[in-house]
């Protein structure tokens, strides 16, 4: 319970959970009129679509876009592609929100306060709650209340669009089954891989597939390059920061190390949310007694692991660490200031509930000392410094390998940067040895000439010059040059040959001999494995998803089955047991099933809601995309 008074990082996570479905991805930023951008050129050339007197801007979708990359929720070189989506989903949420509103639906003030108050920086005194709201969710109160205030327009549309979800007794029945009804597999697996290793071509096999497939393999355009790379890490190390400096730093930045008063404390709680006006006073007796118990030596640790209802601290003897003030909620606060090292408090009230509060320290405020902070001033130091001297070294070897052309391995040894020399390289592979971050060096590789030098070029933590020393033409490719990779190809194909002729094999002997699939491994020489019992909508032991195996749930035991492709290899299977659903089990799971069902049709028609209103709102001209502007933006971010 405590950290709903003072901790940030779970409070951003409490609201994410909780404004999923409602605010933080319904909504999105989109919503958020000029939230972090500003406006330029024409305003049409602004709007994406208009949606009654609302609009959603280019601005508004270029930060959706950021958000989603920066969340890693959208890999950047799928922008491009997902771009329609974004801006379809930001239409759609719009033209909900419009349509409740037409339709009569209200959210009043006094509507919009109860659901505010449902996220835990809700109840916070206004000053806290403003800021909360620009430093964790990064916009205003008013754009963000504005944007709850449609999630409630949304919600309370689609409500009425769910309600009334039948589910007849026949598709319980069949849910039922679908994942009561249960068979048991011998089977016989023929795996591509495994085949692959046993095949032994000759040269002349090898040759020979080749020659036939020889247009298979043209050799691409290659680049030849030589890199100079300046790494943070490494030119960090040589970084000397003289005494003098970091004091200096120290007495500039005072500020930064100054310390409020703060206190550790420990708690129990006894919560109250909830609970009947006659619940809280036996919950206070009770509160009253732990304190008797405290004051007569009983260990407070001990106490609030066993009674106290904070799941934040309880497990840890009620402990919560060093607090500052403007943490707490009022009535907390006061008191755990105002005791002294040691001293229990009596019980106090808060909107959370009954407290027992005991100060184990306090460390009133203060100016740390420059050996306290000195590790941290000197990495400050070392972040300001570091990269103008990368800089100056690249640009330096920059203008020397102008100059000098085909001499990177001496100006890099001269400057102490890092050499590298690459062949053989196909614009957009990685680049070893730069990371994760190298599009833009690819890019720069693939856009010089032969003896070109490139600007320099960030990848990462790291500057990079590169010279492009040849470019190697597209050429037919010579057999002795992929001689490798063409044996490999032979044998996959000689392999998927192979397991396909076995397969049909060992199905034709199961067959011939009544279903003795036992007998037709033996011949073949391989292995019969068999499966537990698993239902339709389940997975088969090492064989995979029970919706590979077709219509085996119908056949009659006994039955082989197959080939059956699976995933990446092929199997001959055998009914040998079938489990069919125990219906006398039906009525104890057909409440839970029918609140599946109706979830999942309720999902339906929340999409079907969706397209339709949109449909009709452009139909009558109260939707209206701007596809010129639209096209731009699909152009920009495919480029």
């Amino acid at each position: 319970m405590f950290d709903l008074f003072r901790s940030r990082a779970k409070a951003v996570r409490i609201l994410l959970g909780a404004m999923l479905a409602m605010v933080a991805l319904s909504m999105l930023v989109y919503l958020i009129p000029g939230a972090g951008t500003t406006t330029t050129g024409d305003k049409n050339d602004q709007v994406v679509a208009e949606i009654g007197k609302d609009a959603v801007t280019v601005q508004q979708i270029d930060v959706q876009v950021k958000n989603l990359l920066q969340g890693r929720s959208l890999p950047a070189s799928m922008v491009g592609s997902y771009l329609p989506q974004v801006i379809d989903q930001a239409i759609t949420d719009r033209a909900i929100a419009y349509e409740a509103q037409r339709l009569g639906i209200e959210v009043s003030d006094q509507d919009l306060a109860a659901i505010i108050r449902t996220f835990p920086f809700g109840t916070m005194p206004p000053d806290q709650y403003r800021q909360y709201i620009a430093e964790q969710i990064g916009t205003t109160v008013q754009d963000f209340e504005a944007n709850v205030r449609l999630s409630a327009y949304q919600k309370a549309l689609q409500d009425i669009a769910i309600e009334g979800v039948i589910v007849a007794p026949a598709e319980v029945e069949q849910a039922y089954r679908l994942h009561a009804d249960k068979i048991k597999l011998e089977y016989i697996a023929f795996d591509p891989v495994a085949t692959s290793r046993t095949v032994k071509p000759t040269p002349d096999e090898v040759k020979a597939y080749f020659e036939k497939n020889k247009s298979f393999y043209p050799m691409p355009e290659t680049r030849n390059f030589q890199l100079i790379v300046a790494d943070l890490g490494k030119i960090a190390q040589t970084i000397q920061i003289s005494d003098s400096q970091v004091e200096a730093y120290y007495h500039s930045h005072m500020d930064q190390y100054r310390t409020p008063d703060r206190v550790h404390a420990r708690h129990i709680l006894l919560s109250t949310t909830g609970k009947a006006d006659a619940d809280k006073v036996k919950i206070k007796a009770r509160a009253e007694d732990l304190l008797k118990q405290l004051r007569a030596g009983a260990n407070f640790a001990e106490l609030a692991q066993k009674n106290s209802e904070d799941p934040g601290s309880a497990s840890k003897g009620g402990d919560l660490g060093w607090v500052v003030r403007g943490q707490m909620v009022k009535e907390f606060e006061d008191t755990t200031f105002a005791l002294k090292p040691t001293e229990i408090s009596n019980v106090i009230t808060t909107q959370y509930g009954f407290h027992i509060i005991q100060v184990l320290e306090k460390e009133p405020a203060r100016l740390k000392t420059l050996e306290e902070v000195k590790a941290q001033i000197l990495s400050a130091l070392r972040n300001q410094i570091v990269f103008d001297r990368m800089q100056t070294l690249e640009d330096q070897a920059h203008a020397e390998l102008v100059q000098a052309p085909q001499n990177a391995e001496q100006i890099a040894t001269k400057l102490g940067l890092s050499f590298q020399n690459f062949e053989n390289y196909r614009v957009g592979t990685p680049i070893a040895g730069l990371g994760n971050e190298q599009k833009e060096v690819s890019q720069a590789i693939g856009a010089l000439k032969k003896g070109e030098v490139s600007p320099v070029v960030q990848a990462g933590n790291r500057l990079v010059v590169v010279e492009l020393t040849s470019i190697n033409p597209p050429h037919p490719a010579v057999f002795s040059e992929i001689e490798a990779q063409v044996r490999q190809n032979f044998n996959q194909q000689r392999a998927v040959e192979l397991v396909a002729e076995n397969s049909r094999k060992a199905a034709d002997l199961a067959n011939s001999s009544g279903g003795d699939l036992q007998a037709a491994a033996k011949k073949m020489g391989v292995e019969v494995k068999s499966t537990d019992f698993f239902p339709r909508d389940g997975a088969a032991e090492g064989i995979g998803s029970a919706q590979y195996l077709g219509d085996s749930f119908d056949k009659p035991v006994g039955t082989v089955i197959g080939p059956l492709n699976v995933g990446t290899q092929t199997v001959v299977v055998k009914i040998v047991e079938r489990q069919p659903a125990d219906m006398t089990k039906l009525a104890a799971q057909r409440d839970s099933i029918v609140t599946q069902l109706k979830q999942r049709k309720a999902g339906q028609r929340q999409a079907l809601l969706q397209d339709s209103v949109v449909f009709r709102l452009i139909q009558e001209g109260k939707i209206k995309k701007h596809q010129d502007v639209i096209n731009r933006m699909l152009a920009r971010y495919r480029t």
